[in-house]
């Protein structure tokens, strides 16, 4: 175990054996760990220590963990969230990237897979940003300085994984990356990961981005053009609108 400290998390789950496993495995693996055991209590040590990443169990015996995602979203905690979930649900994982976790590993888990999905999410959002800091396609933008997104001149918020998405499609404007591409490039899994944790990721991600409403010189309101593309059987792309065509 080296001697610095990688990174803080919060460990949050009822079951005693899987906390102590999960901080005896963490603390080897070099993070720092506070624990909670309920959902309150939760909120309360995550608020209160500010932690790097968040694991947290969706069952809890007050408040659910998608809850207890909301709540400190609210409070303006934007430390992502890595969810356990003893149920394989594609409704629990859709549930919980809407409410703003980051990634899902179901029980039972391995240690390696929880402490590799950990470094995979610190490494996308904690990366480096260089050279200019705007990304435009369109009237979207991104700021790689402050990480604000906007369209049309409206703020987007994103979760941490939501603008990993994003810059990754704008960085490769006008071609079409698959489902194993981006879940290399955005999840970083070398296990092969779910596709589906994309298309849900992607849809949420279009609500957002294409879902912007402006008004015109006249005052009527109308959507923005649709920026991000499926291409059936292949995947998906973002582009500017074509030639003559009004964002």
């Amino acid at each position: 175990m080296s001697n610095s400290i990688e990174a803080s998390i919060v460990v949050v789950d009822d079951e005693p054996s899987i906390r102590d496993l999960l901080v005896a495995s963490l603390h080897f693996s070099g993070f720092e760990v506070e624990t909670a055991a309920s959902g309150s209590a939760a909120i309360e040590v995550i608020e209160r220590n500010q932690p790097d990443l968040i694991v947290l169990d969706v069952m809890l015996p007050d408040i659910d963990g998608f809850t207890v995602t909301r709540r400190i979203r609210q409070a303006g905690v934007t430390a992502p969230v890595l969810f356990l979930t003893a149920r394989d649900d594609t409704q629990d994982k859709i549930m919980g990237l809407t409410v703003g976790g980051d990634d899902y590993v179901t029980k039972p888990f391995s240690l390696e897979e929880v402490v590799a999905r950990i470094r995979a999410i610190l490494r996308r959002t904690h990366e480096q940003i260089e050279d200019d800091p705007i990304i435009r396609v369109g009237d979207l933008e991104i700021n790689e300085d402050s990480h604000d997104v906007s369209r049309a001149g409206q703020p987007i918020e994103l979760s941490p994984t939501e603008y990993k998405l994003l810059r990754y499609l704008m960085d490769n404007e006008g071609r079409v990356l698959s489902k194993a591409q981006i879940l290399d490039h955005v999840w970083q899994y070398d296990w092969g990961g779910d596709a589906a944790i994309v298309e849900s990721y992607i849809s949420y991600l279009r609500k957002k981005v294409d879902g912007i409403e402006v008004a015109d010189e006249h005052g009527d309101t109308h959507k923005v053009t649709p920026l991000i593309e499926t291409k059936r059987g292949i995947g998906y792309m973002i582009r500017g609108p074509k030639a003559g065509q009004a964002s």
